[in-house]
């Protein structure tokens, strides 16, 4: 029987105790949150740049046929477009931390094949997803209001990073049960 917390010795078929024996502990990886890091420092460069080209009022909702329909003040739409991008980033830090640190507990699975470091690099690098739609949605506005130029409606843009976000977590799952399976 899988056994996820063990605290003591384990006792054999005739009654010795046997010590368990330790896995080295998971280590925190920047890469495990590599690509929301990535995501926060272009969202930056691109509020740098496209700042001074801003005009005063700047239109963040467009119609159904793209004219625009609603605007904002300037810095109302950089903070909107920081913000949430710097509370991902450090919510992908914090996964890639906590599922280290609960690697410890789990470190059982190394046994049947599952990586843990993987799953770290996995779990830390998914949050770039949404990061990845919102950093096209302030770009879009951002083209829009400094050059008149709309890149692609939202909806295209959020269903590409979906399909491909989809792509990766299915490459992921099926490389997955393959090392499950060959350890068995």
């Amino acid at each position: 029987m899988l056994v996820l917390l063990r605290s003591g010795p384990e006792t054999t078929r005739d009654g010795t105790s046997q010590p368990v024996t330790e896995a080295p502990n998971l280590a925190f990886r920047w890469r495990s949150a590599a690509l929301p890091l990535v995501v926060l420092v272009l969202t930056i460069a691109l509020v740098a740049y496209f700042y001074r080209l801003l005009p005063e009022e700047v239109v963040y909702r467009f119609g159904s046929d793209s004219s625009p329909d609603e605007s904002t003040g300037r810095g109302t739409i950089v903070l909107w477009s920081l913000l949430p991008q710097l509370f991902l980033t450090l919510l992908a830090l914090a996964v890639a931390w906590g599922v280290t640190k609960l690697s410890t507990t789990f470190k059982q699975m190394e046994g049947f094949g599952i990586n843990l470091d993987t799953i770290a690099l996995a779990m830390g690098n998914m949050i770039a997803l949404p990061q990845a739609i919102i950093f096209f949605a302030m770009l879009d506005i951002f083209s829009y209001n400094a050059y008149e130029f709309r890149i692609l409606p939202l909806w295209v843009i959020a269903l590409i990073i979906m399909a491909l976000g989809a792509v990766v977590l299915g490459i992921f799952f099926i490389r997955t049960m393959r090392q499950v399976r060959g350890n068995q």
